[in-house]
């Protein structure tokens, strides 16, 4: 194992895997650990708390503007630092999840867009290449920006390369259509990178704000990864409508065809910006342990975490994997949400195709924004106890009725379409709706899961331990999503039909016979949809999941800690 030792409080993050397991407090009167709201067995004292609150320089008499600014002092810049890190880590993701829906306006079949879904699987492998981040770095720039300058300049580098391509790729000037595999071997580095810049940047998160503050490194994450996606995703694609553009940013006199950025433009311009940025940063902003630093001047060490090394993590990953409870975690995490592949994989392409606008159906996580940041504390106290899977086990099921009413959803939209091509706004209040239950049900699941991850880590390698659950926990919704859209255009059957009639010709379900359909004045109609036989079958295989598999996952909840640790004390 291990030679060397850090001495952390167990109470705060303990390596750049740990970011992600730590929520701030909303109260600011107490500074110290921010604890999320999930059951941590405790082996502190009340006199240690105690103290830990007593040591606390806020006056909590004081007003909530000066108590934060009290809480926060000496490491405001570093947390506008943080948050401007994590935001650039957004854009690209944010882009990355709007191709579809571009690829979608083009008609492209399911079966591209399964390959084009690969280009999100750097994100849920990165715990594979961590360790590697983590160990090697040259000292003289410092540990952590000597992996995420270099990412970020390449990032910009991509982008501005990408920028004077992208219109060829994606169909633009040829009229040939999208190139999706090459969309995709070029979007997959560039998420490799990312992935790369935010393991970098989560563990310089740990180091660069003081022990007392270290908690509000999630919440840097959380806020500002958000506010990333929320530009390159949501901001582009409105800006990108022509839709948008004529109906909020010009006036009657001026409307036009096209929006007001295309994707090469706004690639290029967030090329520059991670460029620019990246060099401030690298020249101005040097690499301090703050967190060593406040923990060596307050003189605790009444707990240890070993620090790994490259082998030795990897050697730990496989013992946890060779644990007895880990054998029914891997189940339930990798095949837990086929059940859902459909319902989240396709819905949105679904109604892309139909006729929704992209850009509205993009503003559709203005509302679910708000209940993302609040769903977590509303159910905290259901996952705070021994039992947190039982709020996964209740949201399981109801998610997989609201998958069935989406599907209803969408088979009867297009009934509501005007004689302009456009849908009365109802349809889009329904749908939002819609969507709101949904995530009722998926951030209940991710709540309680991750709850139940935090508790079975063993604390001294909780790191390594947690990133590993999670890497699963994302692994087994990325590949049920790829794996459906790959074969849903073979359960869809399409028919030639006489324009203005009913008469069937033959079946067109190849791109050839479409568009030879399509040549001689005829209409390739969808006769059966694959969409809704995809829905049912997964909707199928999550009931059986869910009975044959709920009894174990009960059974989780009543094994004994000790027996999830691979460091026998």
């Amino acid at each position: 194992m291990a030679k060397r030792i850090r001495r952390r409080n167990r109470e705060d993050p303990r390596s750049s895997e740990d970011v992600m397991a730590k929520e701030p407090d909303f109260d600011f009167a107490a500074s110290g650990p921010h604890t999320p709201m999930i059951f941590h067995p405790s082996n502190k004292s009340d006199d240690e708390e105690t103290l830990i609150r007593k040591s606390s320089s806020v006056d909590s008499s004081a007003s909530w503007f000066k108590r934060t600014r009290e809480s926060l002092q000496g490491d405001i810049s570093s947390i506008l630092l943080l948050l401007f890190l994590y935001m650039l880590q957004g854009v690209p993701l944010g882009l990355i999840g709007a191709i579809p829906l571009l690829l979608q306006g083009k008609h492209v079949s399911y079966g591209q867009q399964a390959v084009f879904s690969f280009a999100y699987w750097p994100f849920s492998m990165k715990l594979f290449w961590a360790p590697i981040v983590d160990s090697v770095y040259w000292r003289r720039i410092g540990r952590r920006k000597s992996w995420m300058v270099p990412c970020q300049y390449l990032i910009g580098i991509f982008m501005l390369i990408l920028s004077f391509k992208v219109s060829y790729i994606m169909g633009e000037e040829g009229g040939d259509g999208p190139n999706v595999l090459f969309l995709m071997l070029i979007f997959l580095p560039l998420n490799f990178l990312a992935a790369t810049q935010d393991i970098a940047v989560d563990g310089w998160a740990l180091t660069i704000l003081s022990r007392k503050n270290v908690g509000y490194a999630s919440t840097c994450n959380a806020v500002g990864q958000t506010a990333g996606y929320f530009l390159g995703n949501v901001v582009f694609l409105s800006l990108e409508s022509a839709d948008f553009a004529n109906n909020f940013l010009r006036s009657a006199d001026d409307q036009k065809p096209y929006g007001i950025v295309d994707l090469a433009g706004f690639v290029f311009f967030w090329g520059w910006v991670f460029i620019v940025s990246t060099t401030l940063v690298l020249i101005f902003k040097k690499e301090i342990d703050h967190s060593l630093q406040t923990s060596s001047q307050s003189g605790e060490d009444d707990d240890v975490e070993m620090e790994l090394g490259i082998w030795e993590t990897y050697v730990i990953l496989w013992k946890i994997i060779r644990l007895k409870p880990m054998l029914y975690m891997l189940v339930i995490l990798l095949t837990g949400k086929v059940a859902f592949a459909a319902t989240d994989g396709i819905t949105g392409l679904k109604l892309i195709g139909m006729g929704i606008p992209k850009d509205r159906l993009a503003s559709f996580g203005l509302f679910l924004t708000p209940l993302q940041i609040l769903l977590p504390w509303m159910i905290g106290k259901w996952t705070a106890g021994p039992r947190p899977l039982n709020i996964f086990l209740w949201a399981y099921p109801y998610r997989l009725f609201v998958g069935g009413i989406f599907a209803a959803i969408v088979y009867f939209t297009p009934y509501f379409m005007l004689d302009t091509g456009k849908f009365h706004n109802s349809v889009y209040v329904v749908w939002i709706i819609g969507y709101v239950f949904h995530q009722v049900a998926t951030y209940s699941m991710f709540v309680s899961m991750m709850a139940f991850n935090a508790q079975v880590s063993d604390p001294r390698i909780g790191g390594t331990y947690m990133t590993l659950l999670n890497t699963l926990n994302n692994l087994g919704g990325n590949w049920p999503v790829t794996l459906v859209l790959s074969i849903t255009d073979a359960f869809t059957f399409k028919n030639c039909i006489v324009k203005g009639t009913k008469t069937v010709l033959y079946a067109c379900n190849s791109k050839t016979l479409a568009d030879q359909c399509s040549a001689r004045g005829d209409v390739c109609e969808v006769g059966i949809d694959g969409y809704y036989i995809a829905v049912a079958i997964c909707s199928v295989i999550g009931i059986i999941w869910y009975k044959l598999l709920f009894s174990k996952i009960k059974y989780l909840q009543k094994i004994p800690r000790k027996d999830w640790s691979v460091i026998k004390k």
